[in-house]
């Protein structure tokens, strides 16, 4: 039984549009479509605020069946369907394996030289008779070579080898019979089910190419698609409208019968990049919920306000600097050399001092790509990481490097670096700004390739040299930083890094139940991203969540999706007159 107030409503700000409705693949991974498919999809575990790991027997359960070899069994519960009464089983657990195993993609196929530069999605050149998932491989289920044992609505995993983080690799993902019919004509749900079973168990290239290029692209739309299968959820909600770049409507799903009952009818997702815009949105009774970019204009907009709670912490996203290692646009980032001299005048302290100090009293530098502050190993990984090197600007440093790699004399040459961002964020834009002023005396020209929609230009061949953006920190998995790092990986790796030493080291960790070994090989990776010149951390993000009086329940998360963790806890405090509640 549904617990909706009928009539109720709330609004909230984003600052990133809707692109995708399978946030599985690579174009399709950013934070604003990982909400909405997190509002619209049910799953065998979440985290709460607190970062503790809830499982969801509502809507399935999992069984660690032997250690040796690792076996894991997963099961829908009874009565799970999708939004259209398509029942949740089997079919969709083994298309989640065959997307996010890697086990089927062409040998040799290289998919990024079909990457549209303009929009960062897959071409029409692309072959139609290449079988790849653009999925995310490097998060386990690459070591499931053997396809799955499927039984009604179970699917049992045996892994090659052991697996620290099991227990956060496997999730259902959009629906068999919906990649089915959109990729083999298949309009009765039991037949494409039955097709999708076939096709990976056979292991039919002919019908896996469709499959794949469906599930890759079909799920690609900022705006509502001519086939509303598309938007099957098995969630608390469904999206029910879409406009371009401006919202996404979300409508409580009456089919759900999970635990998590959503109470509020309808949630609209806006979208408003300008965060004072997003405060006075929130001040001025047009939005509910909002956690704008922290700045000191952004706490003045709240401060003072009588029916609105604003709560400020330090969460799990971390600003930082990646630089494009291979096919970047100026072609020079492919050395070293050049890379290091450009980290050398990136004002780190500068940036620090001037954007993050006055809105969080305790803002330090970030100093280590895969530990956060206050986590244990952080501090003995920054001592020894070599981090101290490029903690201030360094001209004559990065001069001294340009020299030694040979691109011209020393404070003449002018190194072109394309730096993408988001132009409506006002600290990225600040962020840029001194970038540019610090690095021109060291000999480098540094321009804006920043973009309404910079989240799908992240990876494409070309398109930029270097990107100042947040990683968003998911989950607690130690093998987390392998969908950044590894050479293998297409759903995070957008800067093309390979290190067979870090490809080695990440198998290790992957295997390590031992806190203090993963600690030590988490050291380890972090020195060698400082020496390759990957890119720098700068800072932690200071978060800001306001939401008005009009709602209560509304909790931030410092781990992805953030705020919309608990959607379904959401209460209206108010509804329309013409509302009342079902309870």
């Amino acid at each position: 039984m549904q617990h909706v107030v009928e009539g109720s409503e709330v609004t909230v700000v984003t600052d990133q549009p809707f692109t995708s409705a399978n946030p599985g693949t690579a174009y399709g991974n950013t934070a604003a479509n990982r909400s909405i498919a997190y509002a619209t999809n049910a799953r065998f575990n979440y985290y709460n605020a607190d970062a503790q790991l809830v499982r969801d027997e509502s809507f399935g359960s999992y069984q660690l069946v032997s250690s040796d070899p690792l076996t894991v069994r997963y099961t829908i519960a009874n009565g799970v369907e999708w939004s259209d009464g398509v029942p949740v089983d089997a079919a969709d657990l083994l298309l989640s394996w065959a997307a996010n195993s890697g086990q089927f993609t062409t040998p040799d196929f290289s998919p990024d030289r079909f990457v549209d530069a303009e929009t960062g999605r897959f071409s029409d050149e692309y072959p139609t008779d290449a079988v790849y998932f653009d999925g995310a491989p490097v998060a386990g289920l690459d070591r499931v070579s053997a396809v799955p044992v499927v039984d009604g609505r179970s699917i049992t995993l045996v892994y090659d080898e052991f697996f620290v983080d099991w227990e956060l690799a496997f999730q259902v993902g959009v629906p068999a019979h919906v990649v089915a019919g959109e990729a083999l004509g298949l309009d009765d749900p039991t037949a494409a089910k039955e097709a999708v079973i076939t096709a990976i168990e056979s292991g039919d290239d002919i019908d896996l190419a469709k499959l794949s290029r469906a599930w890759n692209s079909d799920f690609n739309f900022d705006a509502m698609p001519s086939s509303e299968a598309l938007l099957v959820g098995s969630g608390p909600y469904t999206v029910s409208a879409i406009e371009p770049g401006e919202s996404v409507t979300l409508t409580a799903n009456p089919r759900y019968r999970g635990r998590n009952q959503p109470s509020v009818e309808t949630v609209r997702v806006v979208t408003v990049a300008d965060p004072l815009a997003a405060a006075s949105a929130l001040a001025e009774g047009t939005a509910d919920v909002a956690t704008p970019t922290a700045t000191t204009d952004v706490l003045a907009a709240f401060s003072g306000l009588d029916a609105v709670t604003v709560d400020t912490t330090l969460g799990g996203t971390w600003e930082h600097l990646d630089l494009q290692l291979r096919d970047s646009k100026n072609g020079y980032f492919d050395d070293p050399l050049v890379r290091e001299a450009f980290l050398k005048v990136v004002p780190r302290q500068q940036i620090l001092d001037e954007l993050v100090s006055p809105v969080s009293d305790d803002a330090e530098l970030l100093s280590s790509f895969v530990f956060t502050q206050g986590e244990t190993g952080y501090a003995e990984s920054v001592a020894s990481n070599g981090s101290d090197q490029f903690t201030r600007v360094d001209v004559a440093g990065a001069q001294a490097l340009l020299e030694q790699a040979g691109v011209g004399e020393a404070g003449k040459t002018r190194v072109p670096v394309c730096v993408l961002f988001d132009a409506a964020n006002p600290r990225r834009v600040a962020e840029y700004q001194l970038i540019r002023e610090a690095a021109a005396p060291a000999g480098f020209a540094v321009t804006s390739c920043a973009q309404p929609r910079w989240a799908e230009a992240l990876g494409t061949p070309g398109a930029y040299d270097a990107a100042l953006f947040g990683w968003n920190t998911a989950n607690r998995a130690v093998s987390a930083a392998e969908a950044r790092l590894g050479s293998a990986s297409s759903i995070s790796n957008f800067n093309g890094y390979s290190n067979p030493e870090v490809d080695a080291t990440l198998d290790k960790l992957a295997m390590s139940a031992d806190p203090q070994n993963q600690r030590e090989l988490l050291a380890e990776i972090d020195a060698r991203l400082w020496q390759d010149a990957y890119g720098v951390p700068l800072y932690q993000y200071p978060v800001v969540t306001a939401h008005s009086d009009r709602v209560t329940g509304v909790r931030n998360s410092a781990l992805d999706p953030g705020v919309f963790w608990n959607i379904w806890d959401w209460q209206p405090s108010a509804v329309s007159e013409s509302g009342s509640s079902t309870r």
